[in-house]
């Protein structure tokens, strides 16, 4: 199901045994763009936030607005704490490994940082440049639920583009550079602009997907 990263926080996550918090963010990878952990807000039950790993969600109900996980409570409430301070890296993925879920290390670089590990709360808003120029800034994410993946960014136009707002592949990046808070896109303006129309709030199906793949040429990734 592909559901909006800002439909997606504040919702609301069961686990086997009880309720364990709401999503506060989504940590993703901005190579692959697959989304590597679920920042849950612990709320009242401790104050505190930790990580869980989308594999662990069984099922979304995007009306109801909550996630089922296959984790218990103290799975969840053992996980460390994440530092909301630290930079977005490895660091963030310092959670308890005795309960199924480890950190991803790559071999032989056990210990350094992850400059491609991002928080989606930190990237909305960063600019967006074409091949020709500025086309605005990220409004929102829109995420698969199926495959914890990230589709496509929505990038609202106001300043170029007034009243618009674009849909733009995670194919299509080039570089996001965390210091200028900028992400460059391989398209130009004129593409985006004669690209299958969005309209935020409307249902993305595969007609419509197919019909903006076909247009970039990309290939289908659900094949």
């Amino acid at each position: 199901m592909l559901w909006s990263a800002s439909g997606v926080k504040g919702c609301s996550i069961d686990a086997s045994d009880g309720s364990i918090g709401t999503v506060s963010d989504l940590l993703f990878d901005d190579q692959a763009w697959s989304l590597r952990w679920i920042v849950v807000s612990m709320g009242l039950l401790s104050g505190c936030r930790v990580l869980m790993p989308p594999s662990a969600v069984v099922s979304v109900d995007s009306v109801g607005r909550s996630l089922a996980a296959d984790v218990t409570r103290e799975q969840v409430e053992d996980s460390a704490e994440l530092d909301v301070d630290a930079p977005v890296s490895r660091r963030h993925e310092r959670c308890r490994s005795g309960h199924g879920w480890k950190p991803y290390r790559p071999h032989g670089r056990p210990d350094e940082s992850d400059p491609h590990l991002r928080s989606i709360s930190e990237v909305t808003g960063y600019y967006v440049h074409a091949r020709d120029g500025y086309i605005g800034h990220i409004e929102d994410f829109v995420v698969d639920t199926d495959a914890w993946a990230v589709r496509y960014l929505v990038v609202d136009t106001v300043n170029w583009w007034p009243g618009k707002q674009a849909l733009v592949s995670p194919a299509a990046f080039t570089e996001v550079s965390w210091t200028a808070k900028t992400v460059d896109a391989n398209l130009t303006r004129d593409q985006i602009q004669g690209a299958p129309e969005y309209y935020p709030g409307k249902l993305i199906d595969r007609v419509y997907e197919a019909l903006y793949h076909d247009y970039y040429g990309y290939p289908y990734y659900w094949k």
